[in-house]
């Protein structure tokens, strides 16, 4: 079997809700992959920030397998260890209070509306549901969190969607703007990834903490994507010293399997009761061994390397010719040129780095374990690319 041949079944075969560029990818290690023409690529996706100690890794690996040879799923009707581990692991990591399971960082976006809508109506009557949003956010895309995201183009075609959402400016002023005595909570992402690695002012957060402490609004951080490290803090919120009553994650807690988790704080902390959500492969104990294994590998020094390789690649691409801006926060990065980054992302490949891209920006979300020797490598393939 060959990449044509799977491309041209996936072509015939698959729905067509992605613009795949061609390469089938056979095998790798670490943040290295081979496709089935025997190219490697240097790996700076990470599948999406999922891959957070890159493929074929033998610590995660080892966890997955032994559960595998125990049980590979029960009902939620029952309980796991590995669930209940990862609970109490989570938990003693941010001081949330709960956490419920799902499969996705969608599942768990719908999960927090869910939660904020409950406790808000049971302490202020059934008025009290609308849910305040940023613009240029991405929350999912379920009805309800696609309505959650701030940008049109998510919006096309797929109307009508649930009410109760709004979309404000990124400012003290218009998020007071928006506020109603029908407001109940406040979704954000410190880090918008999916529109270009917009990194939040720490002083709007702060304020918008604040706000929502004095209105009692439920403050949600969308930790999808920013989260499990990513951003050299174990969730980028701790780096703007604020404590949410609701914190969603997903991607790189699976490490490679589908995970959503929404953690519970403080006040919301005992929100659900038993028939209020569910899921049937939530917190499945195989995928619960492996985030076990990925959470209980984040520790400082692990963090504080990202910090500093972060540090190190943001450094060298603001010497790149062509480079008028670089964004983020760890290993979160996002990249501004006058070139189209879709045309970068393209030119990368052919020469085997891998990169992403978010709206007009290239996009890098590597493997937290990248080394410095690829981490050169890539600053010397973008430099060629974008500065040609």
């Amino acid at each position: 079997m060959d990449g044509k041949f799977i491309i041209d079944e996936d072509k015939e075969y698959v729905a067509g809700t992605y613009a795949r560029f061609p390469v089938a990818f056979k095998d790798g290690k670490g943040c290295r992959l081979r496709d089935y023409d025997g190219k490697e690529y240097v790996d700076c996706g990470s599948g999406i920030a999922v891959d957070i100690f890159g493929v074929n890794d033998e610590e995660w690996k080892s966890a997955v397998i032994v559960q595998l040879d125990r049980v590979q799923h029960t009902s939620n009707l029952f309980y796991t260890e590995p669930q209940a581990r990862l609970g109490k692991l989570l938990c003693e990591k941010t001081g949330a209070k709960k956490v419920f399971f799902g499969n996705s960082g969608a599942e768990a976006n719908e999960c927090a509306i869910k939660a904020a809508r409950k406790y808000s109506e049971m302490l202020y009557g059934a008025e009290r549901k609308q849910i305040i949003t940023l613009k240029g956010s991405f929350h999912g895309r379920t009805l309800a969190t696609l309505a959650a995201t701030g940008q049109d183009e998510f919006h096309k075609y797929f109307g009508p969607f649930p009410e109760g959402f709004l979309h404000c400016e990124a400012s003290v002023d218009g998020l007071r703007e928006c506020i109603t005595e029908k407001t109940c909570a406040l979704m954000i992402e410190c880090i918008q990834g999916e529109s270009g690695v917009n990194v939040l002012d720490a002083g709007f957060v702060k304020a918008a903490e604040k706000i929502c402490r004095e209105r009692d609004i439920v403050l949600i951080c969308d930790e999808v994507q920013t989260g499990n490290g990513r951003t050299g803090h174990l969730y980028a919120y701790q780096a703007y010293g604020i404590v949410p009553d609701i914190v969603t994650t997903a991607k790189g807690l699976g490490g490679g399997l589908p995970i959503g988790a929404c953690m519970l704080f403080g006040k919301c902390g005992d929100v659900f009761g038993p028939g209020d959500h569910g899921s049937t492969f939530g917190g499945n104990p195989v995928v619960c061994a492996g985030a076990c294994n990925i959470i209980g590998r984040l520790d400082e020094e692990l963090l504080r390397d990202v910090r500093e390789k972060g540090e190190y690649f943001m450094a060298g691409l603001k010497k790149i010719s062509g480079v008028e801006e670089v964004s983020g926060m760890g290993l979160m990065i996002g990249i501004k040129t006058a070139k189209p980054a879709l045309q970068i992302a393209k030119e990368c490949i052919e020469r085997g780095l891998l990169v992403l891209t978010a709206h007009s920006k290239v996009r890098l979300l590597p493997p937290l374990t990248i080394g410095k020797e690829d981490i050169d490598f890539a600053l010397n393939i973008l430099n060629e690319v974008i500065s040609s």
